[in-house]
């Protein structure tokens, strides 16, 4: 004790002699404990905008410091409240000489570093509030001492590792307790029954596991609790009678709802939604008339809706969704009188919507869409709502002429996906529309004119039988970054006055009878991404100010009457014949039509080029084009003969090899291997093939492959090497891998010991290795032939007129691939670790049945080449687990549970991992998780899935999300992965399907 006082004593001394040295100030140095602990305190800190520029040594007493307050009867400092000064720093030493503290907040501050476990020894601490900070490290166990403490905030910080079980060693005093949004991991202890006193306890948002202690049931005196945004499972936590509000949202709880929770006579605010939770709603419920908030989104409740609803009368937002709720709206519902949000989409609904619901004049957010709803649009409903969806149920009819005077308040209207009719002519008048959405009805009339200061962001009226011309008023939603008119009868020309809409990045108007040119104007929409013109009537040329645009990523204007050359700029070289095609008088070479007055190009030669560099074929694709002559006759003769002499030479040195081969002794064992020289100058070489099967004529055809394999046969590159198809002379087709970069792979011994261990791991989902070449310059793996191509390219690299990969070959690949890995982990052994799981490594069959690829080739590589190799080839594609980033981590097999989250996420939305906008870059899953926690996870999906399960797709959403977790210990083990994926997979719904 003596020592550490000199010690904080040595930097107060420090600080006085500098600061009496610059103020030229001789004083004795008399310092209190709390001076001492207080100017430490301030050494340690940075403090830009000058807050403690009151804490000054030449004071005997703190108490008229800033932040700081005393005990008006002893003196001494009671509490220290420095929140939301802009601090940054550490929290410094000999904080323990503030023996009388009460009160510690350093809230809303930059400050970073541990929290010192010095803390603990406040033993009159009541308060200590450190939240919304950057501290990190673990939470000190000893601060469970603080037997007087009580209430202890660490919310938003970045603190790691587990709740320790000291914490709540000794908190009977304890009343508030907030670790949220941290990066914790582990389970819930079992001493935080031991806090009986406990009103408030939030751990929400960071990555806890396991279910819930049984101690827990002692928190008799708990009114909010949330256990949101973690991982735990099990069943859900015993309700106390005097909660208030729980959110137990976002984890793995499943069960029912126990009937207890009708003894929370005071509950206000429930969120148990995105779990796992099934049967219906207990009647006991009807108890909780204070209830405000009702939310069991995304669940597995069933059942009719309990009519029960009205009972509760203060209720204020109603969500439901998700679930599989059947039957009628009870009436009722409409009559309760404070409800403003009612949410009761994707369920199995049908019957009419209410009439009272319609006239409830506080009703805000209605969303009924994905359910079997007949009869026609309620007529009242206008008169008040802001957000309104109805999208996929078989509503009929016109809509109401009211809808002319009551949607000034509307913002969002989906009605898209029923049988709707008659004309849209009012709503061009709803002048704060963002959102329109009536797509895929039975409208008919022209499109409305659009008022000036139109607020829409999106227009969707495709699949209808709109006629007319497209409005010269559309300008007027400058805003507009969707126009969605498809698949109409709509005719006359395409307006100019559409580029005045700057930022359009989707414009689709094809499938109608449009006539006349492609404006010239539209060169201006420099957002634009994709616009499809196809199947109209369309002339005249291509404008060439469309190779302007260069974000443009779609193009169609098949099937017109355009003619001339097709633009050459921008990214027009990039869009293939089926964009163009039923236009017989367009040409260039899209369409592999030579331009009339156009000659063909010379063949040309760089005179000055070296034959190392301008021979060299361009990397990035095409020919090198500068500084070329055409060839004389006399030159392409020579060339001829050069070839024909080389190919000769290549043919004999072939046969050299095979005559080798042949000569070689017939008795050596195949799966002991055997070397073999393609020439006096190269090393041996030893062939081992696991089939003892395989014909002899094949063994002498890969002997001499490392000759042979040539840009013809290469099939692609990865992070390991090139792929070469090849035929043996059996007839069979392999893929032979030649590892890159010879020097980092191991010793010859270690390199066969891993190989032989890969060779005997089979599996439906694994691809399997028949066999490898080595010496030490070349090493070659022999696989099975894939023809299907790889997951990635199906997703991302498909050509215009592929046809996408639907849901249950999407959920089939995920399934497939997670029992491959589980394979990889728990039954083999030694456990092999994959280190590179992306969607370019899943091979897919003609059953399109995927085989994960290169599983286990890491080992072949020291443990620093194989963290730059994960480091390298992951990185940029967004698949590398955060912890390869920190060399010091130790990896194990959770890395292949982040890839494959990642590769979840890009099966059901259809993006990559990251993808580069011109001003911006989106992770993929940061993109997702966004979705879900604003409620909207579905926007993800991917536009060309047309037959998904919806109870399958956000099961999976959440899944791969939880499995690229920041933190390794939150991700689920891949066995449990198989575990999950097999419960959310259901039959087809009944109801049809997009």
């Amino acid at each position: 004790m003596g020592t550490k006082y000199f010690a904080c004593a040595l930097i107060a001394l420090l600080c006085v002699i500098t600061v009496g040295a610059s103020a030229n100030v001789e004083s004795p140095f008399v310092l209190n404990d709390d001076v001492l602990a207080l100017i430490v305190l301030k050494a340690d800190l940075i403090d830009p905008t000058s807050a403690l520029r009151s804490w000054t040594e030449d004071d005997n007493s703190p108490c008229n410091w800033t932040g700081v307050t005393c005990d008006t009867q002893t003196g001494r400092v009671i509490s220290v409240q420095l929140h939301e000064l802009s601090l940054s720093g550490r929290i410094g030493r000999c904080l323990e000489k503030l023996s009388y503290l009460q009160i510690f907040s350093l809230a809303n501050n930059n400050i970073s570093g541990p929290i010192p476990s010095e803390i603990a020894q406040l033993s009159q601490l009541r308060k200590l509030d450190l939240s919304h900070n950057v501290l990190s490290g673990s939470i000190p166990p000893a601060l469970g001492n603080l037997s007087s403490l009580k209430s202890l905030d660490l919310s938003g910080n970045a603190l790691s590792g587990t709740l320790p079980e000291q914490l709540f060693s000794n908190c009977k005093s304890l009343h508030f307790l907030s670790v949220a949004q941290n990066v914790l991991e582990g389970s819930i202890p079992e001493s935080i029954g031991s806090c009986t006193a406990l009103r408030v306890l939030d751990l929400s948002f960071n990555g806890l596991t396991g279910v819930l202690p049984s101690t827990m049931r002692a928190l008799t005196s708990l009114s909010d609790m949330d256990l949101s945004h973690n991982s735990l499972s099990g069943p859900l936590p015993d309700f106390q009678p005097y909660m208030v509000n729980v959110k137990l949202q976002q984890n793995f709880f499943n069960g029912r709802i126990p009937a207890e929770i009708g003894n929370c006579s005071v509950l206000k605010n429930l969120d148990l939604s995105h779990n796992f939770l099934t049967d219906s709603l207990p009647d006991s419920m009807q108890r909780l008339e204070f209830l405000s908030t009702l939310n069991i989104a995304s669940n597995y409740f069933a059942g009719p809706l309990p009519s029960w609803l009205q009972s509760l009368t203060l209720l204020k937002e109603i969500n439901l969704s998700r679930n599989a709720f059947y039957g009628q709206i009870p009436s009722t519902v409409g009559l309760l009188k404070y409800l403003y949000s009612l949410d009761m989409s994707h369920n199995n609904l049908d019957g009419s919507i209410p009439s009272t619901i319609s006239r409830n004049m506080r009703l805000k957010e209605l969303d009924l869409s994905s359910n079997n709803f007949t009869g026609s649009f309620p007529s009242m409903l206008m008169s008040s709502i802001v957000s309104l969806k109805l999208s996929d149920n078989q509503l009929s009819g016109p809509l109401p002429d009211m809808m002319n005077t009551h949607c000034d308040t509307v913002q969002h209207i989906d009605l898209s996906k029923n049988r709707f009719s008659g004309q849209l002519q009012y709503l061009g008048l709803c002048e704060n529309i963002h959102y329109l959405n009536v797509s895929h009805n039975l409208f008919s009339g022209s499109i409305p004119d659009f008022q000036e200061g139109s607020a829409l962001f999106v227009l969707d009226m495709s699949h209808n039988e709109l006629v007319g011309d497209i409005p010269r008023s559309i300008e007027n939603a400058s805003g507009l970054s969707i126009l969605l008119l498809n698949n109409n009868k709509l005719s006359g020309r395409i307006p100019p006055e559409l580029a005045n809409c700057s930022y359009l990045i989707d414009i689709n108007l094809s499938q109608n009878d449009l006539l006349g040119s492609i404006p010239p104007e539209f060169g201006n929409l420099t957002n634009l991404k994709a616009l499809d013109l196809s199947y109209n009537n369309i002339s005249g040329v291509i404008p060439s100010e469309l190779g302007e645009l260069h974000n443009l990523k779609f193009f169609n204007a098949s099937y017109n009457q355009l003619e001339g050359p097709i633009p050459e700029e921008g990214n027009f070289d990039k869009f293939n014949k089926s964009a163009f095609v039923g236009n017989i008088d367009l040409c260039g070479a899209n369409v592999e039509v030579d331009c009339p007055n156009v000659m063909p190009k010379p063949i040309v030669l760089n005179p000055n080029s070296s034959d190392s560099d301008d021979n060299e074929p361009n990397p990035f694709g095409g020919a090198n084009h500068h500084r070329h002559i055409a060839l004389s006759a006399s030159a392409i003769l020579a060339i001829a003969a050069a070839v024909a002499i080389s190919g000769g030479v290549v043919v004999i040195l072939v046969l050299n090899v095979y005559s080798h081969s042949l000569s070689r002794p017939a008795d050596i064992h195949m799966l002991e291997g055997y070397s073999t020289s393609s020439s006096p100058d190269l090393p041996l070489g030893k062939l081992v093939m696991f089939s003892k099967n395989l014909d002899p004529k094949s063994e002498e055809w890969v002997t001499s492959a490392h000759a042979l394999l040539n840009k013809d046969s290469e099939l692609g590159r990865g992070g390991f090497g090139t792929v070469y198809k090849a035929v043996l002379a059996d007839g069979r087709t392999v893929a032979i891998k030649k590892l890159m970069v010879s020097s980092l792979v191991k010793s010859q011994y270690d390199f066969e010991k891993e190989i032989q261990f890969l060779g005997q791991i089979k599996h439906r989902n694994l691809l399997a290795l028949q066999g490898y070449y080595w010496t030490p310059q070349l090493q070659l793996l022999i696989y099975d032939y894939i023809p299907n191509g790889n997951l990635y390219s199906h997703l991302h690299e498909r050509s215009h007129g592929d046809v996408p990969l639907g849901w249950p070959a999407r959920f089939k690949i995920a399934l497939g691939a997670a029992h491959g890995l589980a394979h990889l982990h728990h039954a083999c052994h030694p456990q092999v670790i994959h280190y590179n799981m992306k969607s370019s490594n899943v091979l897919l069959d003609e059953g399109c049945n995927p085989k994960i690829a290169d599983f286990g080739l890491a080992n072949l590589l020291p443990m620093v080449d194989r963290y730059l190799m994960s480091s390298k080839f992951q990185s940029a594609l967004g698949y590398m687990a955060p912890e390869f980033a920190c060399q010091s981590s130790r990896i194990n097999e959770k890395c292949d549970v982040y890839g494959y989250g990642i590769m979840l996420l890009e099966l059901v939305t259809g993006r990559r991992p990251v993808e580069y906008m011109e001003d911006d870059v989106v992770i993929l899953c940061d993109y997702v998780r966004a979705l879900l926690d604003e409620g909207n996870p579905m926007i993800c999906v991917d536009g060309t899935l047309h037959d998904y399960v919806e109870e399958e797709v956000l099961p999976v959403i959440k899944l791969g999300l939880i499995c690229a977790s920041q933190v390794p210990s939150n991700r689920p083990s891949m066995a449990e992965v198989v575990q999950i994926l097999e419960l959310i997979k259901s039959p087809v719904n009944s109801k049809d399907l997009l």
